[in-house]
């Protein structure tokens, strides 16, 4: 079988399963959301009522937007003092067999920010810093809240569609229990246990040391009393020469972190290598499960929408946008890294000529996962907000690596995160429906709500402010010398590596180039400023448009109405993502991944 058909036939079944789970699913988020009675609205209808009376909440009261809004904010902030509290003092705490210290404030700080953003950048390697009640109590508690906070954000714009002449969106505090408790907690479960039968370990036992056959020689940093490594007079690092025959194999409860990790877009994994790694992900299996667990909410939230609404022909011309772009980029990613290095190719190695790299380009990539899957998951990882990886995104070529990016950057509406790309696609859809009303020269409307100065000023607000987030954050890095110090790459791919890392955090996703020494008190700062702006900004002003959609009155169609349901909305609507991405990020990208291409195009 060809590489282009393994890939081929690898990405129609897994299109082909999220579309036989998205009307079930969606149709059941819709319910317990709106507390439809279901079997799981029935089976933890105790439970939820609990949880009410323990934190005095009334069921019934509904909100206005502004009240929404401040809940939320609130609640996600005192969420980042625990992470932080936690992080700061581990050393003190119990579940730490490893006696981690305590990590740095201003790493802290990031991830704090980070986790409750549904971000999950990750600046350290997990298993060398956290201990299991941080991950456990701190990162994946907030793997859950941040995920059921899109989804309640994205549940209540979609209310603001569906109701009219109201003035409340919902209850925050009941849409957060029911998508926790309804949507993510039952599908983390049966996830986890399928990874712990694949082989994904699940236990609170302290690292283990094996013996290996042969001696490991390796450079080891001298450092000071202080721990601090020690330089030359050039400024590098002072190593020795080392040798060992014993490898620890680090323990954790993995499996339940690992399952919300990818079902909750989050990203953020318990090692350093991410879904790269065995414990993680073990087998072509769990690669193809965590591949579903990434994108399955965020598309059934389509048809959540398009049944909340009364028509969910909206909501499958809203997936129909989201694959159409995503699609296209996912190939991208594939042909560049099989078609591979071409400078490799000229070296004469193989036995015939080819401009092809044989074999592709298998740098950074897990064997057991071959290009296929590899750049399947490249693309699915940054489509969505979850930035896991079981690649090294370093390490692909540079069309290979300009593809997250501009995933990223179209604002993860292809199809976004949890609850995130809804709403996101559908400031794009307001701001569609803007211009084919200027077009024609009548007043918008959507879904029988007109559109008016304050929700496209809104609007602008939401689609401009990740965008400020990058571009600033990546134009200081590179004229800073805490900035110039990160990248491990000169020239364009240094650049790349600095856009990356901005672009991520904006928008949410986590994942990074890997050759960027993010751990710094600089990009520990910047970046967990962009990641709380990128978050928030876009937040508020989503609840905001519910809010003023919610009170409008309902706008009979009539023949001058344009249809939202029809391939011309599909061509609009993406027409208006391709229009705010290539104009806003073109210039930066052309600096970094696409410079790079050509370069390597034209080498010799």
């Amino acid at each position: 079988m060809s590489a282009n058909t393994q890939f081929v036939l690898l990405l129609l079944s897994f299109l082909a399963v999220l579309l036989l789970l998205t009307k079930p699913l969606g149709s059941y988020i819709a319910d317990v959301m709106d507390g439809r009675p279901n079997f799981a609205v029935r089976a933890g209808a105790r439970c939820e009522g609990f949880l009410y009376r323990l934190c005095g909440i009334e069921e019934r009261e509904e909100m206005s937007w502004d009240r929404y809004a401040i809940a939320l904010l609130l609640f996600n902030v005192l969420g980042g003092v625990i992470v932080y509290g936690l992080q700061r003092l581990q050393f003190f705490l119990p579940f730490n067999p490893q006696k981690f210290t305590a990590v740095t404030p201003d790493s802290s700080f990031n991830t704090a920010v980070s986790f409750i953003t549904n971000t999950n950048w990750q600046g350290y390697s997990g298993e060398a810093t956290m201990g299991y009640l941080t991950q456990m109590a701190g990162l994946a508690v907030q793997n859950f809240l941040s995920a059921a906070t899109g989804i309640a954000v994205a549940i209540a714009l979609i209310r603001g569609f569906a109701r009219h002449s109201a003035k409340t969106i919902g209850n925050f505090w009941v849409d957060l229990t029911r998508a926790s408790l309804y949507v993510l907690l039952p599908l983390a479960v049966l996830l986890a246990l399928v990874l712990v039968s694949q082989g994904v370990i699940q236990n609170f036992d302290a690292y283990k040391d094996a013996t290996t056959v042969e001696k490991l020689t390796y450079q080891n940093p001298k450092t000071d009393g202080a721990g601090n490594p020690i330089k030359d007079a050039a400024g590098n690092p002072v190593t020795e020469t080392a040798t060992t025959q014993t490898q620890t194999l680090p323990m954790g409860p993995i499996a339940s972190q690992e399952s919300i990790k990818e079902l909750g877009t989050n990203g953020g994994g318990f090692f350093n290598a991410n879904s790269a790694h065995p414990y993680e992900n073990p087998t072509p299996l769990t690669n193809f499960l965590e591949l579903l667990g990434m994108f399955v909410i965020a598309v059934a939230l389509t048809y959540t929408f398009g049944k909340m609404v009364g028509d969910t022909r909206q909501g499958w011309v809203v997936l129909a946008a989201m694959l159409i772009l995503f699609v296209p980029l996912a190939w991208l990613a594939f042909h560049s890294e099989q078609h591979g290095n071409p400078l490799i190719a000229q070296q004469g190695i193989d036995q015939i000529a080819s401009p092809v790299q044989a074999g592709g380009n298998m740098e950074g990539k897990e064997t057991r996962f071959g290009i296929a899957s590899s750049a399947l998951w490249v693309a699915v990882a940054t489509g969505t907000s979850t930035g896991a990886v079981n690649t090294a995104h370093d390490s692909l070529m540079p069309l290979g690596g300009f593809v997250p990016m501009f995933l990223m950057q179209l604002g993860e509406v292809a199809p976004g995160g949890v609850g995130t790309g809804i709403y996101s696609i559908l400031m794009f859809a307001i701001l569609g429906v803007f211009i084919a009303g200027l077009m024609i020269g009548r007043t918008p409307e959507y879904l029988g709500k007109k559109i008016e100065s304050l929700e496209m000023k809104l609007a602008s607000i939401f689609i401009l402010t990740t965008p400020f987030a990058v571009l600033i954050g990546t134009a200081v890095a590179v004229v800073t010398i805490a900035g110039k110090a990160g990248p491990a790459n000169p020239g364009a791919h240094g650049y790349s590596e600095i856009l990356y890392a901005f672009t991520s955090a904006a928008n949410n996703n986590g994942s990074a180039f890997a050759g960027l020494s993010a751990n710094t008190v600089f990009y520990n700062v910047a970046t967990g400023l962009g990641m709380f702006i990128g978050r928030f900004w876009p937040i508020m002003a989503t609840l905001a448009i519910a809010g003023s959609l919610a009170a409008k009155k309902r706008v009979p169609v009539t023949e001058g109405t344009m249809p939202t349901h029809g391939p011309l909305f599909v061509a609009l609507l993406i027409g208006s993502i391709l229009l705010i991405g290539v104009l806003t990020y073109v210039p930066a990208l052309a600096l970094g991944p696409i410079v790079e291409h050509l370069m390597l195009a034209t080498a010799k």
